[in-house]
Parts: structure tokens; C-alpha cells; sequence
């Protein structure tokens, strides 16, 4: 949608993202990144932290039961999505607005860790559409369908030309 504020964190997961089902049986995943930005400070000679930003953000329907399977309390991970404001009234009856992340894409970030990628099974959603389902090899990186032995990978059975 045109006009929306996109923005890209990283930072820290605060808890475990937490999975709930609206009454309608819609699943939602609701958790906090803190994002700390470092400064080197030149005259102590050290790294100071700043002011921390703690960022709601949720994610919808499949995509936040990946996320409540995947991500953990204190995992580093790089989230871009649209910045969605909430106004509503507190117990007291006092009018309050919330900033919210609400998440296109996450992951965790490689800075500092490793990850083992799996391709969730598909359950045929995708808005009626289903999708052909797609045989995973054990190369995380190859073509659906390929073997591992391409010219890429067998030493010495490769000339000057690129095999695509």
C-alpha cells in the first residue's frame, strides 16, 4: 500500500514470541525487539550503549507459527516490515497510541550465530492458491529436483565455460 512506513531492525528478542489464536482460529504471533545502538566513545576508549528501542511486532496466520517455532528470548534477528499506529484508552480512561511493527520478513541475523534453514511444509494456503509442492534436497541451496553432482561441485569436470 502506498503512503506506509517501511523500516528494517535489528535487535534482540526480548521473550519467547508468544502464539495465540484469535476466535476465529487465526494464529498471531506478538513479541519485543530491543535495538541498542553502540557508540565507540574515542576518550574512555570504549564501546557505550545507548538508549534502548523497544519495538512491538507481531506477524499473522502461518507465518507466526514459524515464527513462534523458530525465534527465542535473546536471539539477534533482522525484522522489516510497516509501522502501524494504534490508538485506544487505558483502564483509567486515558487516551493512548502504540507503535507497532507489523513484520513482512524476519530472521535471524548471522553477524554473531549460525542457522540450519528448513522449508516449512505447506499446508496449501496461500489465498486458495495451492502451490506444487517442491522436493527439498539435502543441499539447502540447490534447485528443486536437481542432483548435488553439477559441474559446480564435481573438481575437475569443469572447463571455462559457465554451466548456465
Amino acid at each position: 500500500m502506498a503512503g506506509e512506513t517501511v523500516i528494517t531492525v535489528v535487535g534482540n528478542l526480548t521473550a519467547d514470541p508468544e502464539l495465540r489464536y484469535t476466535q476465529n482460529g487465526l494464529p498471531v504471533a506478538n513479541f519485543t525487539i530491543a535495538s541498542t545502538p553502540r557508540t565507540f566513545d574515542r576518550q574512555a576508549n570504549e564501546w557505550k550503549d545507548g538508549e534502548a528501542l523497544f519495538l512491538r511486532a507481531s506477524v499473522w496466520r502461518e507465518f507466526a507459527e514459524h515464527v513462534a517455532g523458530s525465534l527465542t528470548k535473546g536471539m539477534r534477528v533482522i525484522a522489516s516490515g510497516r509501522l502501524k499506529q494504534r490508538s485506544y484508552q487505558d483502564r483509567d480512561g486515558n487516551n493512548r497510541v502504540s507503535i507497532e511493527l507489523e513484520v513482512d520478513e524476519i530472521g535471524p541475523s548471522l553477524r554473531y550465530a549460525t542457522a540450519q534453514v528448513t522449508r516449512a511444509a505447506s499446508n496449501g494456503g496461500g489465498g486458495g492458491q495451492s502451490r506444487p509442492q517442491q522436493q527439498v534436497s539435502e543441499e539447502p541451496w540447490s534447485t528443486p529436483g536437481s542432483s548435488s553432482a553439477d559441474a559446480w561441485s564435481t573438481p575437475g569436470s569443469f572447463g571455462d565455460d559457465t554451466p548456465f
